[in-house]
């Protein structure tokens, strides 16, 4: 996974500034982004704080590693399905 070159706190102080007056296309030049990263940040992390954004990530992280063991646990029950049948 590609990494960020911002952090939460400095994504979440960007969007403030929005909130406080300055305009999307300003802020994107002053920082170096482009609006449909901007507007993908404010979908994502708008109205939050620096901790929900951390929240947020955790649970991220965790519903990650809950869909592999899923996968993993799907191969195992195909795989031993394919046996029963070629052992009948």
């Amino acid at each position: 996974m590609k990494r960020s070159r911002f952090t939460q706190k400095q994504i979440i102080g960007v969007l403030r500034e929005h909130q406080a007056g300055a305009t999307a296309a300003d802020l994107c030049r002053k920082h170096g982004i482009s609006d449909a990263t901007f507007y993908t940040w404010r979908s994502k992390y708008g109205g939050m704080e620096v901790s929900d954004a951390r929240k947020l990530k955790g649970l991220e992280e965790e519903n990650a590693k809950l869909k592999k063991l899923l996968a993993e646990q799907m191969l195992d029950v195909a795989t031993l399905k394919e046996m029963l049948v070629k052992n009948f």
